[in-house]
């Protein structure tokens, strides 16, 4: 039986008039009606979104791979611990893998540059960092629709994983320095381990951690004064510390500001974030978790990449196919922030 996702299946008018349709109805039972003809700027291995204009603004319907459809039960818990601090989904159905959704705004990447940015991060990201602990009160509900368990603990046993699976790639499609690559980190395992063990014994409450926070996935609105936090985008979503976020969150403000770990700009987004944990250990405890935590989303990462190119196979996956790669081997770089997928 062939499949219903995937670009082969997403990019036929077949299924864009069927999504549109299922788009219609949830919109009408709201009073909404559809004022133009849906386009589809985003199609990925992974998933699809449409864009369609409405009589009540933009809606967005989400439609995500087999392997990250757990997005969807999330919006439901957002939808009871946080509605004021997320979209909040019009519609959804899990048996089709569909998500509706309405227009967040402009987001920070699109619309800020230099200082005016760095502001915006440490008004945003402390009311993140409230959200991950409010969340914190839920894993079990988060572990429970699906989202992939993390925490330092199972942290060894991803390493593995991840090392399985980069070099299963490495054999149909790596080079020599590919190969060292894995061998680099394989003879980390040891010390991987007791960083797990050192994270493990944290006082902070493992929670969600959004996995992709660039600032194309937070909106505008979250930076203004009495303005509505929403942060977009949660298919890369996984349970661990909830400082793991850092690793993108400051990781992508390292690469558009072009500075290194140590710039002001970077240290102000840092200690914005870590202020709002700065009841649960000192800041020296805090700054520590931070370059661990960081340091593991790694694995998360590379094993969040798998998961998303795997339902359509790496044969499809075209330049992504290397990413987990390249996730993983950011654990060599000294920098708990590096990235380089």
């Amino acid at each position: 039986m062939a499949p219903d996702y995937g670009i082969a299946v997403w990019s036929t008018e077949r299924w864009r008039a069927a999504a549109v349709e299922w788009a219609e109805l949830q919109l009408g039972v709201a009073g909404i009606r559809r004022t133009g003809p849906a386009t589809q700027p985003h199609l990925r291995p992974w998933g699809t979104v449409l864009q369609i204009p409405t009589t009540g603004g933009t809606y967005w319907l989400k439609a995500p791979g087999p392997l990250t459809t757990f997005e969807i039960g999330l919006y439901e818990v957002f939808s009871e611990v946080c509605p004021d601090r997320t979209l909040t989904a019009l519609a959804s159905d899990t048996r089709r893998g569909l998500l509706l959704l309405p227009d967040g705004g402009p987001v920070l990447g699109d619309r800020l540059q230099g200082e005016d940015l760095v502001q915006a991060l440490t008004e945003a990201l402390p009311r993140y960092a409230c959200l991950q602990r409010d969340l914190s009160a839920h894993v079990p509900r988060l572990l429970e629709v699906g989202v992939a368990d993390m925490r330092p603990e199972r942290m060894p046993d991803r390493l593995t994983e991840a090392l399985h699976t980069v070099g299963a790639y490495i054999e149909r499609h790596g080079e020599r320095a590919d190969r060292q690559t894995l061998a680099d980190i394989t003879a980390m395992r040891d010390e991987f381990g007791s960083w797990c063990a050192e994270l493990g014994d944290s006082r902070v409450p493992a929670s969600l951690d959004h996995g992709d926070l660039h600032l194309w996935n937070i909106f505008e609105s979250t930076a203004t004064a009495g303005g509505r936090t929403a942060f977009y985008d949660w298919g890369d979503s996984v349970v661990t510390h909830p400082f793991a976020s850092m690793l993108v969150g400051i990781g992508t403000v390292r690469q558009f500001l072009e500075v290194g770990d140590d710039d002001p700009a970077v240290l102000r987004v840092r200690d914005a974030y870590l202020d709002a944990f700065t009841d649960l250990a000192p800041r020296e405890t805090l700054l520590r978790e931070l370059d661990l935590a960081c340091r593991l989303a790694k694995v998360s990462r590379a094993l969040t990449w798998d998961r998303s190119l795997q339902a359509q196979g790496y044969d499809e996956a075209g330049r992504f196919g290397r990413a987990p790669l390249d996730s993983l081997e950011a654990l060599l770089n000294s920098s708990p922030f590096h990235l380089t997928a």
